[in-house]
């Protein structure tokens, strides 16, 4: 053994010798100087077969020694403790990994569906992301334009808005009086404020784009890698437990897969009809306004609503009728949106109750913001599909 070693060739490149030793670890070799080591070594030369290179798992520990037991218990409190300090450091970042994850999820079900067409999988998740970024990058390259010269004009239109705010007489000045938005207009217009707002808004979208990159690229890897993450998730389940947790952590992915896919969809046609709406009744800036409502539609329950008082305010600019005309669409659009679209898109989907859905929305908003609010349904869905599966019928047994 002290002289050169025979090496088998195996699968795993990691493999020991048949020696026991390892040609790339503490060479020279020489057992004289290893004593008990090269005894261990004989015996690990014994064990390591083909099948198991590595050896047989050994019988595991005593787990009622106070040694073990005692060890266990700092072991927990460290990893708690470390847990926490990781959590806290990095939340920025988990989010962001959250975020990708979620995305991931949601476009699955078109990645499956092209692998079930026989399609090899890094072709579809290819196919799958251009055409994602095929339909969002040729929207924005047509709509940013417009949006930037809409902006440009909405700006330069902001001090004559201000003047009609002070008019008690026409419709912005009765709904000052009413909500007092004056002052927040007025800082908008202001000249340190603005250059303020324009260094902030820089490094705002800096971030964003960075944050946006990362998202992407952290996607991409989790769909090309999502049947072995799979398989390790599962393989965390003890093996008696194991069939059950498949098909109930196979239904999560699909409920989270048809909410995404659907509120998508649900946002773009909320876009659509409001861009119709505020051409037909010649409200400016309709473009921008109706990108800000396929966004902000995006986020349940308060995204509507914020959008609709949005673009009722500038709607109100071109008259108090087609103001009000205006927020009678948005209360019909929200009806149709709630019973009609939501049910048949997303209810087949994801089934959570209204009450269920407000407060996971509200407490996904406090807790993570605009990600909170958006991944918010999806996950309550998951938590009462748990509920109902496993924790209901064990409470009705016991």
């Amino acid at each position: 053994m002290g002289g050169r070693m025979d090496f088998s060739r195996r699968d795993d490149d990691t493999a020991p010798s048949v020696s026991g030793h390892h040609e790339l670890v503490g060479q020279p070799h020489r057992e004289d100087d290893e004593g008990p080591v090269a005894e261990a070594e004989a015996v690990a030369a014994e064990i390591s077969t083909p099948q198991q290179p590595l050896g047989r798992p050994g019988k595991p520990l005593n787990r009622r020694s106070p040694f073990f037991v005692g060890m266990l218990g700092a072991a927990g409190v460290a990893s708690t403790y470390l847990l926490g300090q990781i959590v806290v450091t990095a939340q920025d970042m988990l989010v962001l990994i959250g975020l990708a994850w979620f995305i991931a999820i949601g476009l699955e079900p078109a990645v499956s569906w092209l692998v079930g067409l026989r399609l090899p999988r890094w072709a579809a998740v290819t196919a799958v992301f251009a055409g994602v970024l095929g339909l969002v990058g040729g929207f924005f390259a047509a709509a940013i334009p417009v949006i930037v010269e809409q902006a440009g004009a909405f700006a330069d239109d902001l001090p004559e808005h201000l003047r009609r705010l002070q008019d008690d007489n026409s419709a912005l000045g009765r709904l000052n009086d009413r909500f007092g938005v004056e002052e927040q207009l007025r800082r908008l217009v202001d000249g340190q404020a603005a250059v303020e707002g324009a260094l902030g808004a820089g490094q705002a979208v800096l971030g964003v784009v960075g944050d946006l990159l990362i998202v992407v690229v952290l996607t991409v890897y989790f769909l090309a890698d999502l049947p072995r993450i799979r398989q390790g998730l599962y393989r965390l389940v003890p093996h008696s437990r194991r069939p059950r947790a498949i098909l109930i952590g196979d239904e999560i992915f699909a409920k989270v897969g048809g909410y995404v896919l659907g509120n998508l969809t649900i946002s773009l046609i909320a876009g659509g009809l409001t861009f119709v709406w505020l051409l037909a009744w010649g409200v400016p800036y309709a473009l921008l306004l109706a990108v800000t409502v396929a966004l902000l539609d995006l986020v349940p329950v308060v995204g509507a609503t914020l959008s609709a008082v949005v673009v009722s305010l500038v709607a109100f600019t071109v008259s108090l009728p087609v103001g009000l005309a205006t927020i009678g669409f948005f209360v019909v659009y929200q009806l149709l949106e709630d019973y009609l679209l939501v049910p048949r898109i997303i209810g087949r989907a994801v089934k959570v109750p209204a009450l269920v859905t407000v407060v996971a929305v509200l407490l996904g908003g406090v807790l993570l913001g605009v990600i909170g609010a958006l991944v918010a349904i999806p996950i309550a869905a998951a938590v009462l599909l748990i509920l109902r599966e496993v924790t209901f019928p064990r409470l009705d047994k016991a």
